[in-house]
């Protein structure tokens, strides 16, 4: 009984088939190419059995000069402190416990970056090594991200140093001097800094937006919404500001469905395209407010918003970056975060954007969305 005991889990171990070769994989349904990382397999003796196309990309060495070859010939891999990495994990003739090798960055003969994890296969437990899986991933993707992400704090840090220095300034010269000013002067100065820390405000909001956007995490509490009143409130705010009434044209079609969304980020959406537009186009601005078809399976009705101006309008070789993050539309200062912002609003409504060509010839920016139902 207890001879049989021990011997079962080395029964089970046995029983485990090597790593499939290359011509193998074509049994399960795959082919070793339309795998999109580089993927090397090594025998028993360390030689090279299997190298697909992602793995040839990724170090230039093409799959019928790497079969055949010893692993380390056709992977001579360098840790970042320049020591060779099969020298180091010895796979071969390392602990024979070890099954895996975790991703890490390493580097290939010329200084490239590579991601790579390995898998050793044994056919029991303590066995020697029957196969050494390798995957190989370029980190050029991984780079963009990492670029974008010190490029957006970078852009939020210029950002926000001219109204702090603003505040900061303003701020110290009272204290300092208080009784030397007049109260016009002292209001001047306290309006200017209430500007600027609302400018302040609307930075440190927006990189909260985009950190929702991106982790998935936007919430949207829904309410109903009348899309009419909220487009006038818009007008009226920048008729206010010193823009002519006579610069923007409200059509409203009715009778319009009963939108439920949140109040705040359609608010958020209206105030960047009316913005935008008064900003950067010319003309009269016309903003359309009509029923439509929903942009989600199921439902029939939405609403659509399309905001146009008659000014030079958006070059055509841009048209598919305007809501990147960091586009600018012009040179006129800005994060280039906000229609990056609207277009993640708009999505996590289930919503859709689009933008073209205004029939004046300027930039026009459509949203549609569902109707929807309330948050509860």
């Amino acid at each position: 009984m207890s001879v049989g005991t021990s011997r079962a889990p080395e029964a089970r171990d046995a029983s485990r088939a090597p790593a499939p070769r290359c011509d193998d994989l074509a049994g399960l349904g795959l082919e070793p190419d339309d795998l999109p990382d580089g993927l090397v397999i090594a025998d028993e003796q360390g030689r090279v059995i299997c190298f697909n196309a992602a793995a040839a990309r990724i170090t230039a060495v093409p799959a019928a000069e790497a079969l055949g070859l010893r692993l380390e010939q056709v992977l001579p891999l360098e840790d970042l402190e320049g020591r060779r990495w099969w020298q180091l994990t010895d796979p071969y003739g390392g602990l024979a416990i070890r099954v895996r090798q975790p991703e890490r960055n390493l580097l290939l003969p010329g200084g490239r970056e590579v991601l790579v994890a390995a898998r050793y296969v044994r056919t029991r437990r303590g066995g020697p090594v029957r196969r050494i899986v390798v995957t190989l991933r370029d980190t050029e993707a991984r780079r963009r991200t990492e670029r974008s992400h010190a490029e957006l704090i970078a852009t939020v840090a210029h950002e926000l140093r001219s109204p702090l220095t603003s505040v900061k300034g303003f701020t110290a010269t009272l204290l300092a001097k208080w009784e030397r000013f007049t109260d016009d002067q002292k209001r001047l100065m306290l309006e200017t800094v209430d500007a600027d820390a609302d400018r302040v405000t609307r930075l440190i909001a927006e990189l909260l937006d985009i950190s929702r956007i991106e982790s998935g995490r936007l919430e949207v509490r829904r309410q109903p919404v009348d899309m009419g009143a909220a487009v006038g409130r818009h007008v009226q705010a920048h008729v206010a500001a010193g823009q002519p009434a006579d610069r923007f044209l409200l059509r409203l079609e009715h009778p319009l469905p009963v939108l439920w969304a949140d109040p705040d980020k359609i608010d958020q959406v209206l105030s960047n395209l009316l913005e935008n537009a008064v900003r950067h186009g010319e003309g009269t601005v016309t903003i359309e407010v009509t029923p439509a078809t929903s942009p989600r399976e199921g439902e029939d009705a939405g609403t659509s918003v399309t905001v146009s101006d008659e000014g030079p309008g958006i070059p055509e070789e841009s048209m598919n970056r305007v809501f990147t993050r960091f586009w600018r539309g012009s040179k006129r200062g800005g994060t280039g975060l906000g229609l990056y912002i609207v277009k993640g609003i708009v999505e996590a409504h289930g919503g859709t954007i689009t933008v073209g060509r205004a029939r004046g010839g300027g930039a026009e920016f459509r949203f549609i969305l569902p109707v929807a139902a309330p948050a509860f």
